[in-house]
């Protein structure tokens, strides 16, 4: 899953960043409201955390301008603790959720998940394939109650077409949400990560989709 953060505090923003990362999200980040809507407006991502109070565009405009152009990704708000009149305007703008400054990182770890976790359609943090299970809470793979060690970029391929099981995603789309802004989009990495999945996983939970893709079903 891919993250946008904006966020003008540089230690904050460093230390979301290094919370999604070591959560398994590939995240992008920036100080401003002007790159912030930029980004958002032009990059697809899983999830934005936008702070509100922002230099050179407030949070509150930047999602605004996101949801009049269309941007339909999970935003969450971070807001002033009492500042309430925030949170209702940004909510009232098209936020999804919010966490009020000062806050605990596994809130923001909590709420981001759900967020990513609903807008696929998934109500619970444990999503199911046959006898293939992913656990979001814990970032753990099992196999028919085996746990399969995966990397980080395994792990992130597998999260996604899990949460769009039984749909066919193109290299593309999976190069889009796997990698941050600076990836070489040429790279051929996918296909030796389905790869290395499939000889982890066994069965034939990762279909080919001739010329259109990848598709995650039970097998058959």
């Amino acid at each position: 899953m891919r993250i946008l953060i904006v966020e003008d505090d540089k230690d904050l923003n460093r230390q979301l960043n290094d919370a999604l990362t070591q959560a398994g999200y590939v995240v992008d980040r920036t100080y401003d409201g002007e790159e912030g809507h930029f980004l958002g407006d032009t990059e697809p991502y899983d999830a934005v955390v936008l702070d509100l109070g922002l230099p050179k565009l407030d949070g509150l405009s930047v999602l605004e301008k996101w949801r009049r152009a269309g941007r339909v990704m999970p935003v969450l708000i971070l807001t002033a603790r009492d500042r309430w009149s925030d949170k209702v305007a940004g909510i009232d703008a098209g936020a999804d959720d919010y966490v009020a400054k000062p806050f605990h990182m596994e809130e923001v770890l909590a709420r981001v998940r759900a967020l990513v976790r609903r807008a696929a359609g998934h109500a619970s943090n444990e999503i199911e394939c046959g006898e293939l299970r992913l656990d979001l809470r814990a970032g753990r793979v099992t196999v028919a109650g085996m746990q399969v060690k995966l990397t980080s970029h395994e792990y992130r391929l597998l999260a996604y077409l899990m949460h769009h099981r039984g749909k066919v995603i193109s290299r593309t789309e999976l190069v889009e949400h796997l990698y941050d802004q600076d990836f070489d989009r040429d790279s051929n990495t996918v296909e030796v990560f389905v790869g290395r999945l499939r000889k982890k996983l066994g069965g034939d939970y990762i279909e080919t989709v001739r010329g259109l893709g990848y598709r995650i079903g039970e097998p058959t």
